[in-house]
């Protein structure tokens, strides 16, 4: 089975269809952009997200006293997309929040990182896609994300075997969360079988 992240939540009707479909992961964006939510907009969805889901906060380049005050929203994960330091990330380890490193474009090499996990994008939710046929396989758990729709998550899983499908505007209708869409998502990865060696 592999896991899944619905990304840009921003609304509570967002909230009632992840609990309904019921993915691993809830990301929410405090890094600017038309899915933007400060931190009490956040903390008022937090609070009704089912517990087995785990939340994610997104930044790119924030500051690290906005990183604390969106932590204490209840998010879990940090998922970093800028240009923060290896330091920030081992200071936030260092207190028990786990981190994602985002890399956006179509990767050659993954830098090393000491980051809980390593995200692949194609740009940070611009609908595109990573030609899945050349991605390199980090040491940390893999985050999939770029241009996943229903019609091509059972093939972005099959080709890449990604740990983690994550996914925001394909979940989409309008530039709204379609709990439908979700649901077929999040139906899709659960389905697919991964095989991957560790070596």
């Amino acid at each position: 089975m592999t896991a899944i992240k619905i990304c840009g939540l921003m609304r509570q009707a967002d909230i009632t269809a992840l609990n309904a479909a019921m993915p691993e992961y809830a990301g929410f964006v405090f890094a600017g952009g038309r899915h933007h939510l400060d931190p009490d907009q956040a903390r008022q969805l937090i609070v009704n997200l089912a517990p087995m889901i785990t939340p994610v906060g997104v930044f790119k380049d924030n500051s690290e006293a906005e990183i604390e005050a969106a932590l204490a929203t209840g998010i879990q994960i940090v998922q970093l997309h800028g240009n923060e330091s290896e330091s920030l990330i081992k200071r936030l380890q260092s207190r028990g929040v786990r981190v994602i490193r985002a890399f956006v474009g179509q990767p050659t090499r993954i830098p090393t990182t000491a980051a809980d996990y390593v995200m692949l994008d194609a740009g940070a939710g611009s609908g595109k896609k990573l030609d899945w046929t050349h991605i390199p396989r980090p040491r940390q758990p893999l985050f999939l994300a770029g241009g996943i729709t229903p019609d091509n998550i059972e093939q972005a899983i099959a080709s890449v075997q990604p740990d983690v499908i994550d996914v925001s505007s394909g979940a989409e209708t309008d530039g709204f969360k379609d709990a439908q869409k979700i649901n077929a998502l999040v139906a899709s990865a659960h389905q697919q079988e991964r095989i991957v060696s560790y070596e």
